[in-house]
């Protein structure tokens, strides 16, 4: 008998059809003589729905107040889950994120898990019941209703994992597992059997939407083997892990994309020492997180700044760095919304040259400018104009996946 920990997306309960595909899932998963914990997300677009009904009422609504309206969306599922898993014959519980001990810090609407107190979990697996959790929540010390932000329930489950020493998170979505780049846009994409959690992480980091990074993070810290697969087409997935087996000549595992980017550049600042901290300081304060830094010569006793922001954090950077623009000086300072950052990982770069070589030149054959480059062990970013970033994937995918 093994403990299996199984997480399922919202698409994958959207209506009454689908929670009973994901009940017999689990039903055939607890008939094999497995203990099984499943952690779901909220119906559908259902988290956006009450999004959209705060909007009614106000248009700045306050963090707390949120995450006790979107909590509500996981209560519903793993309540009509566990009546669907009762009608066919296996007993289940529902419990809410803080039914299934989960504490976390005081940050509303992206809160950190602190503490996993298992013991109501474990009592109900001791009865021999399936146990459907509340992804995305837990309580704070204050006792108040947190969330856990963008793939929470990813988190949720790995976490449930981790404190239980699970066998296995298997983490179902609507997809057949992780592939080298999206399916949808790229005919030739192939999926992977297993993938490293570096890699996996940096994809997610990335702009790939099969895992949230948070999760990945979670799970290569305890060692938890996760499993991307299919909801709705039981063939075998895809297995992230500490080490796969690799395969002689493939370089790169995946090419990703993400729109979800601004960059911003900050002209003719003194080339002084402390410049960079107290531009790149000041925003750390104001919680905004810098990726790409560029830092060139500029004109005279000048440099010029440029570096990327989330997409979301643009303007409030703009804002905040005006404010406080007489702290480090500067000439302009300038905004682009109008980029997409497309990446290639795989550990096999390590150990090859040439890989940055071919990537620019598949670029450079479809007459896409890079904007900026990043790059480290196992990744090669740019930065490129929006409109190209589509082409720039199948580009990059076609010149190294065959």
């Amino acid at each position: 008998m093994a403990l299996i920990v199984q997480k399922f997306g919202g698409s994958s309960v959207a209506d009454r059809d689908r929670i009973f595909n994901v009940a017999n899932i689990v039903k055939k998963t607890h008939d094999a003589g497995n203990d099984v914990v499943v952690v779901v997300s909220a119906q559908g677009d259902t988290t956006d729905d009450l999004i959209a009904k705060a909007a009614e009422i106000t248009k700045n609504p306050s963090h707390r107040e949120m995450d006790m309206l979107l909590a509500s969306g996981e209560e519903i599922s793993i309540a009509l889950l566990a009546m669907a898993l009762t009608e066919i014959g296996v007993q289940a519980t529902s419990l809410t994120g803080w039914q299934a001990g989960f504490r976390t810090d005081r940050t509303y609407s992206s809160a950190r898990i602190t503490r996993l107190d298992t013991e109501r979990i474990e009592s109900e697996l001791n009865r021999n019941r399936v146990v459907v959790v509340a992804g995305f929540q837990g309580l704070n010390r204050l006792d108040d209703i947190t969330t856990l932000g963008r793939g929470g329930s990813d988190t949720s489950a790995v976490a449930i994992a981790a404190a239980l020493r699970a066998e296995r998170c298997q983490i179902f979505t609507d997809v057949e597992g992780v592939y080298t780049a999206d399916p949808r846009k790229v005919p030739g994409a192939r999926k992977l059997a297993e993938i490293t959690f570096d890699e996996m992480l940096e994809l997610a980091s990335l702009g790939a939407q099969v895992l949230n990074n948070r999760s990945v993070e979670l799970a290569k810290k305890y060692g938890v083997e996760l499993e991307v697969i299919s909801s709705l087409n039981p063939v075998p997935g895809t297995i992230v892990k500490e080490k796969t087996k690799e395969m002689e000549g493939m370089l790169i595992k995946g090419v990703a994309k993400d729109t979800n980017v601004a960059v911003i550049s900050i002209l003719e600042v003194p080339d002084e020492p402390g410049m960079a901290f107290k531009v790149f300081g000041l925003l750390a304060q104001k919680h905004i997180n810098v990726d790409i830094i560029l830092q060139s010569t500029g004109r005279g006793n000048n440099k010029d700044l440029t570096f990327t922001v989330p997409l979301e954090d643009a303007d409030k950077a703009v804002e905040i760095l005006k404010e406080y623009q007489s702290r480090f000086g500067g000439d302009e300072i300038t905004v682009n919304k109008d980029v997409a950052k497309v990446s290639i990982v795989g550990a096999g770069m390590q150990s090859h040259s040439g890989v940055a070589s071919t990537m620019f030149e598949a670029l450079s054959e479809k007459n896409i400018n890079i904007k900026m480059i990043s790059t480290s062990e196992i990744k090669i970013s740019v930065i490129i104009d929006r409109d190209n970033a589509d082409r720039a994937v199948s580009a990059i995918h076609d010149a190294f996946i065959h």
